[in-house]
């Protein structure tokens, strides 16, 4: 959503990181194209391709198949959970989040790279 992404964004550049945002998963592959981040956030429910395509598509990728993935998503099921871990994504977190968590599972995932 609209709402998260300006929220997130500020808080990761008040850390000091450079954001790119993008409002659905199509665009988002875009930018994959055009840019190679550190990590990856995202959520499974976006439009135009959720975040478990997304996720597809970056480990089936040469390129990008090693990018940490977060997943923020307000569903926080196990069976969720199960399959996006199944499916690559490095670390799931359900909203609200914590940004004290957020910035720790960034940290822990961009440091091993």
């Amino acid at each position: 959503s609209l709402t998260v992404r300006r929220v997130t964004s500020r808080l990761l550049r008040r850390q000091n990181m450079e954001v790119l945002t993008a409002k659905d998963g199509v665009e988002a592959l875009t930018l994959l194209d055009e840019r190679m981040p550190d990590v990856v956030l995202l959520d499974v429910e976006m439009p135009r391709r959720d975040g478990y395509e997304l996720t597809r598509h970056i480990r089936r990728s040469e390129r990008l198949k090693d990018l940490p993935i977060i997943m923020i998503t307000s569903r926080t099921g196990a069976k969720h959970r199960d399959y996006a871990t199944q499916l690559g994504v490095n670390r799931y977190l359900g909203k609200p989040y914590q940004e004290s968590q957020l910035l720790e599972e960034i940290g822990a995932l961009v440091g091993k790279r």
